[in-house]
């Protein structure tokens, strides 16, 4: 069973949950890289969307594909003022928060089923 959890251990991913659940995620371009933060209910769709230069054109001119960071939430309102809470953040803390789960900055999107 796949369990991504957060350091603030909002909640595992566990593919056929059958609740909704709601996705906090980190991208970067490589390690140290450009860093992209976004939210979604369906995280396997929307890293596929990213993939495909489709969506955010922020993430396609930049080539952010690597998934570093993942938070899961049962509420839509919390998942997006946890978004907005971590864009205001300075890039010292975003890196601190990835690197204190996936030092190495691995890309985490083969692990979502």
């Amino acid at each position: 069973m796949l369990r991504l959890s957060s350091p603030r251990k909002r909640g595992p991913i566990i593919p056929g949950h059958t609740g909704m659940q709601y996705y906090v995620y980190i991208l970067a371009s490589r390690r140290h890289g450009t860093l992209y933060i976004g939210v979604t209910n369906d995280l396997r769709t929307r890293l596929e969307q990213h993939r495909l230069g489709l969506g955010s054109t922020f993430v396609r001119k930049y080539g952010i594909h690597r998934l570093v960071y993942v938070e899961t939430y049962e509420r839509a309102e919390e998942a997006i003022r946890r978004e907005k809470q971590l864009k205001r953040w300075n890039r010292d803390w975003k890196i601190q928060l990835i690197e204190k789960d996936n030092l190495e900055w691995r890309d985490l999107s083969d692990l979502i089923t």
